[in-house]
């Protein structure tokens, strides 16, 4: 029988000991930055303040989209404020729009619309397509199913802005409620 005898000096050990470490200090970064929503993106909380408003741009849209309609009782009550434009469907109330804006789905610009379904007495005063700038406040609401309602407080007709795509929720996006 043939035994390896490996003795270790010392620079390798020091070596060993420095990457371990480098390693430990970047894991416990990154995870950092995952749970504590570093990145600058929505953060997905179940304990949001109701008394601040939410502004919404392209950034960080879809991110917040998708949060709200997945966890609708979570963000009841919530002001947001963000720019779209008035898209309807043909089985909406007169009193309803959808705000929206174009999520590009592919290298080659194919969109679709996505948006929040709005609620607001004097919707017919804006046309399809318009530009407009809303404050207002999710409640919860039944289309086809619970789906979140903004309750429009201020509305302002705007230009189409220069950034007027959005793009699919990003990888940083973890629900809390998947981590509690």
């Amino acid at each position: 029988m043939f035994v390896f005898n490996l003795k270790l000096n010392k620079v390798f050990k020091i070596f060993f000991v420095c990457v371990a470490i480098i390693m430990i200090i970047f894991f416990i970064i990154g995870a950092y930055k995952i749970f504590s929503g570093a990145y600058g993106y929505f953060n997905v909380s179940d304990n949001v303040k109701n008394d601040n408003i939410v502004n919404l741009n392209t950034g960080n849209y879809t991110n917040v989209l998708k949060a709200v309609h997945e966890n609708i009782d979570s963000y009841v009550g919530i002001t947001i404020n963000f720019t779209g434009y008035v898209y309807r469907v043909v089985d909406l109330q007169e009193s309803q729009f959808i705000l929206a804006r174009d999520m590009v789905v592919s290298s080659d610009y194919q969109a679709v619309v996505v948006g929040f379904l709005c609620n607001y007495e004097k919707a017919t005063d804006f046309s399809d397509n318009t530009w407009i700038n809303i404050t207002g406040t999710i409640t919860k609401g039944n289309y086809h199913g619970d789906m979140p309602v903004i309750e429009i407080k201020e509305i302002n007709q705007v230009d189409k802005p220069n950034d007027e795509y959005v793009y699919p929720p990003d990888d940083n996006y973890v629900p809390t409620s998947g981590i509690l």
